[in-house]
């Protein structure tokens, strides 16, 4: 089947537009009542802002473009009672929410994009700035893009001699509970970059940002290397759900 293309322009308000394929889904409401419901909360919305709206209900607006002509609450509850809140719904595995009785490919998809469009915010305020200078606008994008996710991430944060960040890059992917980190790879794509300095940042799924033995084992390998090329290693960031660990203020580094 071949869909309109619709510009931007053409598209100024996107949660005015149900794009998605219809499908067929359980309701014992009236069709009216929904459609009323949906109205208003886009009005809300377009009249108070964020803030005029809950967590659920943001995610009844993200659901709607997936869901079209029928009730979204269900899946919003479903969604938010498996995962806990709005945040770790949209950075939740795609295979998760596939698993889940009804969650549709079109819903995966509206989700991603979503979680696609905050990290591209949030990281356009760090991206080729003075990253030391823009401390908290670093942490606000650590967090974004890795306080949720269910397993290990690894990522390396390259400067330049003004520390101004250049590269953002995943070194690896692990478990729940470890990733692998390569302190040559990390060495070697600074050098390819140019790069004077870099920053280390990891999550820990357990929500605890405390340190492992194989986490500080690992950052003074690093260090090490580093100080071999004449790099230096500004910090190593432990990303936790609420809060963040750092090797520098805590004197690891």
């Amino acid at each position: 089947m071949t869909h309109p293309i619709h510009s931007f322009a053409e598209s100024s308000n996107l949660f005015d537009l149900d794009e998605a394929t219809p499908i067929d889904w359980p309701c014992s409401r009236p069709a009216v009542l929904i459609s009323e419901e949906r109205r208003a909360l886009r009005e809300r919305l377009s009249k108070g802002g964020a803030d005029a709206i809950a967590d659920s209900e943001l995610l009844e607006l993200v659901l709607f473009r997936a869901i079209q002509r029928a009730d979204v609450k269900p899946t919003a509850q479903a969604l938010l009672s498996e995962f806990g809140d709005f945040n770790r719904v949209i950075t939740a595995c795609p295979e998760r929410l596939r698993a889940m009785s009804g969650i549709t490919q079109a819903i995966v998809t509206e989700l991603k994009i979503v979680e696609a469009a905050a990290h591209r915010m949030v990281r356009s305020k760090i991206m080729h700035q003075q990253v030391l200078s823009s401390w908290d606008a670093l942490l606000d994008y650590c967090h974004t893009t890795m306080a949720h996710r269910e397993t290990e991430q690894f990522r390396v944060l390259y400067l330049d001699r003004k520390n101004v960040l250049i590269a953002d890059e995943e070194q690896s992917k692990g478990t729940v509970d470890h990733v692998p980190v390569y302190p040559r790879e990390v060495a070697k794509r600074a050098l390819e970059l140019n790069a004077s300095a870099i920053i280390l940042v990891h999550n820990h799924p357990s929500g605890d940002p405390t340190p492992s033995e194989s986490d500080i084992m690992m950052t003074e390998t690093i260090q090490t290397a580093c100080n071999a090329l004449g790099l230096t290693l500004h910090d190593h960031l432990i990303i936790g759900k609420c809060t963040e660990f750092s090797f520098k203020s805590e004197g690891y580094l």
